[in-house]
């Protein structure tokens, strides 16, 4: 099979003045636009300098890392009340009167009244907010919350007792 003898690409081109690039000024370097991505505007470039302005958050340290705040891991009433026989097909719930759940063991620690609890719930848990109580009593079971009452940061046993 005979070969086309084809021409380069650039003499091709060389009686074209922009060589495939349109106007003459869009083939330039990055100078001519400023520099590349999000460069300049440390002293010059006063066009770029507002957009910069706009977002606060490009320069500076912003907050505080608070020493004194509880990670909780919180569920819904609802949810465990929707998965309860999952839980026990699983062994991580007991059946008898009423299914018993530790909710501790799986992870959570704080339990939250949203959703509807139609079965008898036995729950043991870190914490739990009064709504949440008061649904699981109202369907027959109960709660039982195991943290006691925090002490407050910076406060040692020992400081109380004087």
């Amino acid at each position: 099979m005979a070969s086309i003898k084809r021409r380069k690409k650039n003499t091709r081109q060389r009686a074209g003045t922009t060589h495939g690039w349109g106007a003459m000024k869009k083939h330039r370097g990055a100078g001519h636009r400023g520099g590349r991505g999000n460069a300049g505007s440390g002293k010059r470039g006063d066009a770029k300098k507002p957009s910069y302005w706009k977002d606060m958050d490009r320069y500076g340290k912003h907050g505080f890392t608070s020493k004194s705040v509880v990670e909780n891991r919180p569920i819904n009433v609802g949810h465990v009340a929707s998965t309860v026989d999952r839980l026990v097909r699983e062994g991580k719930a007991a059946k008898g009167k009423a299914f018993r759940v530790d909710l501790n063991a799986l992870g959570y620690d704080l339990l939250l009244g949203t959703g509807i609890v139609n079965v008898p719930l036995d729950l043991t848990v870190g914490r739990a907010t009064a709504k949440a109580v008061e649904k699981i009593e109202k369907a027959g079971g109960m709660v039982t919350q195991t943290t006691p009452k925090t002490v407050k940061a910076g406060k040692a046993a020992s400081d109380s007792d004087e």
